[in-house]
């Protein structure tokens, strides 16, 4: 099981974006971090992104626990407790991996998945260790979004999940335990549930993209950041809830398809900022600017939330 950070050596394998910020989480902590990255280019440009990220963080103390390999075979693998992969989003290339870890992980070793869409057992699927294979899925970016979710497979030993959770509070996040291995775990499914309604009601000409996005930032997901669903019922009154969901949840949308406005967007190549438009356009100018506002809201929030997070030793 995993200890301490200053206990817990961990293995972060694909060290492109996500994984080196999780990195970045694992190393602010107290662990000591190995990244392995086979790619020449961006293996190359880790080392000044740990000192930029960990500088920026606060803990540029704690660069000296992130170190760099190019392949698996090159991790001494005796001494690892944990193992994060954060590979490419395909269910082929995270089982064949998972198939080597089990080999070179010592078999007390906890083998966790970043994956955001397949189910945990699935991916766990013809392992012999797979009471020791757990989801453990973040948020991009993962430095600056305090939420991880500790997603249970069908044969995940509780054990696992609860030494995992542990670890990662005392790297500072806040874990969130989902003991059912469903699509979209919780944070992604709450995001679809408010996104079918949203995309739903553009199709229907109630209102643009850019309503909606007012209507969420500067409305009633202004107050996420102070209290989730539940706490906001507790302020407003349990029986206001109840009257207006009476109303409201029969007209809510129930399709099991993606809105128009999503689906002929995507059909048109317009993905967002990676082809130059989604529901807005884009330059590389706009782009740049929007992800230094992004980024530097975020770290505002994070400033406003620091008292409710769990203190890093």
């Amino acid at each position: 099981m995993l200890f301490t950070p200053a206990e817990t050596k961990v293995v972060i394998v694909g060290g492109g974006t996500m994984g080196a910020d999780v990195a970045a989480v694992c190393a602010r902590g107290g662990c000591a971090v190995q990244v392995v990255e086979p790619t020449t280019e961006r293996r190359a440009l880790l080392p000044d992104y740990f000192v930029n990220t960990m500088t920026d963080l606060g803990y540029e103390h704690r660069i000296h626990l992130l170190t760099v390999a190019g392949s698996l075979e090159e991790v001494d693998w005796a001494d690892v407790d944990l193992v994060i992969e954060c590979v490419p989003e395909r269910l082929d290339i995270k089982q064949e991996l998972f198939a080597k870890l089990e080999k070179y992980a010592k078999p007390e070793a906890v083998l966790a998945s970043n994956s955001t869409s397949f189910p945990i057992s699935e991916i766990a699927s013809g392992l012999k260790t797979a009471a020791r294979m757990i989801g453990l899925h973040f948020f991009m970016p993962a430095h600056l979004v305090p939420c991880v979710e500790v997603v249970y497979g069908e044969k995940t030993s509780p054990m696992v999940g609860d030494s995992l959770s542990r670890l990662m509070t005392a790297c500072g996040m806040v874990p969130v335990t989902v003991k059912k291995d469903l699509p979209g775990f919780l944070a992604n499914r709450l995001q679809h549930a408010l996104s079918r309604e949203a995309f739903a009601m553009v199709d229907a000409g109630i209102c643009t993209p850019e309503d909606i996005d007012k209507a969420v930032r500067f409305g009633f997901g202004f107050r996420y950041i102070a209290a989730g669903p539940a706490m906001q019922r507790d302020h407003a009154g349990l029986e206001v809830h109840a009257a207006g969901g009476a109303k409201i949840y029969p007209s809510l949308n129930n399709s099991p398809t993606i809105a128009k406005c999503l689906s002929d967007r995507v059909e048109s190549g317009k993905f967002g900022m990676k082809t130059g438009e989604g529901f807005f356009p884009w330059t590389a100018e706009t782009i740049k600017a929007e992800r230094e506002r992004y980024q530097d809201a975020l770290r505002a929030g994070l400033k406003i939330i620091q008292k409710d997070l769990p203190e890093i030793k």
